[in-house]
């Protein structure tokens, strides 16, 4: 899921003009050897924090069918995540940062969530909204000062973003549905024969929740012929 976010914030900021301007969008920390490394035009979206939003952990679990209407697997709800981002701009001038981080900033903060159209793979799938959050107050994600001072650098103009996120749930196939019928034998004492039936399943027009097919069932036996008053006793 993480390397999903990322491939959609990549979208998102090359859409906004910097991939024809000949930016670089990369997702490396910002350390100081890597500051020396660089050549180009780049920002800098670095990733620092994961925790989970346990208010919106779900439990029980779906349940998924196939194109004919039968259970093939059980899905427990997914888990969202909060993802905070630093967000840096480099150049050869402070002016040039400046102006890098300007426009970031207006995309980041004209876009809520992420549109479907940038959204792969699991994210893709689950059809659920991949919120943004932009130089948010109130996050309990270390605090820029600090995460520079890990890395070794030197203090610099950066923004926060926060990415609110879904990991898909574990999926676990259920068994497929009992298509055949059982075989009851039966065996005399002392007998070598067997006198064996099968109990068939026959299909509903209304099916049931083992995929669509009824119980074993049976012809019922012959009500016994009543007696008459008048019949001969054998």
């Amino acid at each position: 899921m993480i390397h999903e976010v990322d491939d959609g914030l990549r979208r998102l900021l090359g859409e906004s003009g910097l991939q024809a301007s000949g930016v670089d969008v990369v997702f490396d920390a910002p350390t100081r050897d890597w500051a020396a490394r660089r050549s180009a035009p780049t920002v800098c979206v670095f990733l620092y924090d994961i925790r989970e939003d346990a208010v919106r952990r779900g439990s029980g679990s779906g349940e998924v069918y196939d194109e004919d209407g039968h259970l093939v697997a059980r899905r427990t709800p997914p888990r969202w995540f909060e993802l905070t981002y630093l967000v840096t701009a480099w150049a050869s001038r402070p002016q040039d940062e400046h102006r890098l981080l300007s426009q970031v900033l207006a995309t980041l903060v004209a876009t809520e969530t992420l549109p479907a159209r940038l959204l792969t793979g699991t994210l893709a799938e689950l059809g659920l909204t991949v919120g943004l959050d932009t130089a948010a107050t109130g996050s309990d994600a270390p605090a820029a000062s600090d995460v520079w001072s890990a890395m070794g650098g030197d203090l610099k103009a950066s923004l926060s973003l926060r990415v609110r996120a879904p990991l898909a749930g574990v999926t676990k196939a259920a068994a497929p549905p009992v298509t055949e019928g059982l075989v009851v034998r039966a065996t005399a004492r002392g007998d070598d024969t067997e006198a064996g039936r099968r109990l068939r399943y026959t299909q509903t027009s209304d099916p049931g929740p083992d995929g669509g097919y009824a119980g074993p069932r049976e012809r019922p036996p012959a009500p016994a012929r009543r007696r008459r008053r008048g019949d001969r006793q054998p």
